[in-house]
């Protein structure tokens, strides 16, 4: 299953991309795979981390504390709510995820392709729905591993190519960040902490169950399927493989 190319942004802006990953790997006994990007003007994002501060303030954390899918915890409940209500109301903010349910239904060897190929065609499927060539973008990625570098630019050639940017004039730059450092990075990791614990058929947390079911109210998915393709806030793709 593909998807059309319907690009998600206005025209002439600068877009900033804030991209992680979680259960990635071949061989790490997670059955399922998810990709995550949040993404808003570049010129707000300066703004609305000042917003995310400011909430930890309201709720009485202090600035360094880092924002995780891990950390969600019965007393941290309210916080990480209120924090999902301002990306619901904050119009600048939006996300896209994308979710492999099942790893081990990957038939690498049939498209001739080892799964860190199948890797790169997911963040490409994920990023590229979001690249307008009429604006110019610069994309942020966690830390995860000692081939971070490799893999930054490997795709920086896979997302230029496909969008014919051969001077890097569109997609000007793919950076590895550390995530305790962007709050807008651990936006993104509690967003696709949230699509993994429901693909990975979790039950174990009442404060992560009840943030899911926050998730699912507001984004008004049920998070087990695909949202509409041109669905902007809170755009979710479930990869199925082919028959």
């Amino acid at each position: 299953m593909t998807e059309s190319p319907t690009k998600l942004v206005n025209v002439q802006e600068r877009i900033h991309i804030y991209c992680d990953e979680s259960c990635h790997l071949e061989n790490d006994h997670m059955h399922a795979m998810v990709l995550g990007a949040v993404w808003c003007p570049a010129s707000h994002r300066q703004s609305l981390a000042d917003k995310i501060k400011r909430l930890k303030a309201d709720y009485g954390l202090p600035v360094q504390f880092e924002i995780k899918w891990v950390k969600v915890s019965p007393g941290k409940l309210p916080f990480y709510q209120a924090l999902l209500d301002l990306f619901f109301d904050e119009p600048l903010l939006h996300f896209r995820g994308l979710v492999v349910p099942d790893k081990a239904a990957l038939d690498h060897g049939r498209f001739a392709q080892n799964h860190d190929d199948f890797y790169y065609k997911q963040w490409y499927t994920l990023l590229n729905r979001l690249i307008n060539p009429s604006n110019q973008y610069r994309i942020f990625l966690d830390i995860k591993d000692t081939r971070g570098q490799a893999k930054v630019r490997k795709l920086h050639d896979v997302l230029c190519n496909a969008n014919y940017d051969f001077d890097r004039s569109v997609i000007e730059s793919i950076e590895l960040v550390h995530s305790h450092d962007v709050l807008l990075l651990q936006l993104a990791d509690l967003l696709i902490g949230a699509l993994a614990y429901v693909y990975r058929g979790l039950h174990g947390s009442p404060a992560k169950l009840a943030l899911v079911a926050h998730l699912r109210h507001r984004s008004g998915l049920r998070l087990e399927q695909s949202s509409l393709l041109r669905a902007d806030k809170f755009n979710l793709f479930v990869w199925r493989p082919q028959s």
